[in-house]
């Protein structure tokens, strides 16, 4: 992983992480324990998905830019698939409050989101690679 890609994935991670702690507490005054157990869990799956997200983009981009691109699409519909599939499948669940969780969910996705791409924009990175040798000069 670059050091871009670390100032990326803190710069998403901590403040979602901070609005998690958050979505718990109001949960747990809203809906009591179920309610934080929810809203924790939905914190946690999206750090979880998120940050296994950037990492799998971060490998795919050492390895060619078109593989980031793939990587990049693959992993977001993965993470679209199984967060429906944890939704339905616990649907029905009274473990913890599933509206504290979707809320969390939902939230925490938006964080994180917006911290990414603010972190992306913020981030000097070269568009060209200033040491590439174009074919068919001579240049030595």
């Amino acid at each position: 992983m670059q050091a871009n890609d670390v100032r990326v994935l803190k710069s998403a991670a901590l403040p979602t992480l901070a609005v998690g702690v958050v979505a718990v507490l109001v949960s747990l005054v809203v809906a009591g324990g179920k309610g934080a157990l929810g809203a924790a869990l939905g914190t946690a799956l999206v750090g979880v998905f998120f940050s296994v997200s950037v990492v799998v983009v971060s490998y795919a981009a050492r390895v060619s830019p078109q593989l980031m691109a793939i990587a990049a699409m693959l992993s977001y519909l993965v993470k679209v698939v199984v967060i429906m599939v944890v939704l339905n499948a616990f649907r029905d669940t009274t473990a913890w409050n599933t509206l504290a969780f979707a809320w969390s969910v939902v939230i925490c996705t938006l964080v994180w989101t917006g911290f990414e791409a603010r972190a992306f924009m913020k981030t000097k990175m070269l568009y060209v690679d200033p040491e590439a040798r174009v074919p068919g000069r001579g240049d030595s």
